[in-house]
């Protein structure tokens, strides 16, 4: 795909995006491969089971079959779920050359993740403990080593950007000076600004100024999910904010159109670990967006996404492939009717 012919794409699903073509709302899949660009960390997660929150403290536990290990960190799980979707995706990461750096690009080779936007140059491997206990809750601890303050060569990431749809970019230390890049290569922004609480936060500013598509937590914002998108808007102009929150669904605001309605949550197998429901959403909603141009599919199947994720098991992925989600959007569509 030239530059013209993604310009052309881009332009199709600005603003409140176009229509979709007819027969995509069932889910059909025959329409062409988006390629998105995602930049952001990876990392190794050791997740763990616990009763609830605050831990009790006893000296030793046996879990059984409750501890998982896997790779993961945002940029990760963004890029591996769209992998997983079918979408066409260019991973821009740093890994560092030690033992668990070899079994990260071990992984990234068996999802077809490796290739020239991912670089060996950081000092270590990043790190994070997860506990959740039954309800869903979590707790995270993550040890980023140097990530926040290295560089990612500007020049590796304007080439993968050649031909692409959408950069998702998130919010490490390393991306801030990616988003520059992006611009100067007029391949819109989807960013992921997390638990934020304020439009002034001096760290996420550059990424919310950026964004064409913002997505954030409801846990730590000042206001209703539905003011936070109406304040978005004046400040930033974003021009779809989606807002998850968790067991509430997720929210959707369309500037062009300025509307905002809310998708109700869906969790088909339940509730057993809420780490990376975010990242799943995001996922899904760009890769159902940059496909279809319909933002309220995409909201409504990345809900659906991000709720059959938190039912996985410890260590398990738990995303739906592209026909699966659109079989089980289809499935629970007619349900309600």
């Amino acid at each position: 795909m030239d530059s013209r012919t993604s310009s052309r794409r881009r332009g199709q699903w600005r603003g409140t995006c176009r229509q979709p073509d007819a027969g995509v709302r069932g889910g059909d899949e025959r329409y062409d491969l988006a390629v998105i660009v995602v930049a952001g960390v990876i990392n190794i997660e050791v997740s763990v089971p616990v009763d609830g929150f605050p831990v009790e403290y006893v000296p030793v536990r046996y879990p059984r079959w409750g501890v998982g290990t896997r790779v993961a960190g945002v940029g990760f799980s963004v890029a591996a779920a769209l992998a997983a979707l079918g979408g066409g995706v260019r991973f821009a990461t740093l890994l560092a050359a030690d033992l668990l750096g070899a079994l990260v690009a071990s992984e990234l080779g068996r999802r077809g993740l490796a290739g020239p936007g991912v670089l060996e140059s950081a000092a270590g491997t990043a790190q994070t403990v997860v506990l959740h206990d039954p309800t869903g809750r979590r707790m995270v601890s993550t040890d980023l080593k140097d990530l926040p303050d290295v560089e990612y060569p500007p020049e590796v990431f304007a080439t993968l950007l050649s031909g692409a749809e959408l950069a998702v970019v998130t919010n490490i230390g390393f991306c801030r000076p990616l988003l520059a890049v992006a611009a100067e290569a007029g391949v819109p922004v989807a960013a992921d600004v997390q638990a934020i609480d304020s439009l002034d936060d001096a760290y996420n500013a550059a990424w919310m100024a950026a964004a064409r598509v913002l997505l954030c937590s409801h846990e730590r914002l000042p206001c209703s999910p539905e003011e936070w998108v109406r304040a978005v808007w004046d400040r930033y102009g974003c021009e779809l904010v989606v807002v998850g929150c968790s067991g509430d669904g997720a929210v959707l605001g369309v500037r062009k159109s300025q509307t905002i309605r809310r998708v109700p949550a869906v969790a088909p197998r339940g509730v057993v670990n809420t780490v990376g429901a975010g990242d799943a959403l995001t996922a899904a909603f760009v890769h159902v967006l940059t496909r279809t141009g319909d933002p309220g599919l995409a909201i409504e199947q990345a809900v659906i996404f991000a709720g059959y994720r938190v039912g996985a098991a410890a260590g398990e992925d738990g995303w739906l492939g592209g026909g699966e989600l659109a079989e089980l959007h289809r499935s629970l569509t007619l349900s309600t009717r």
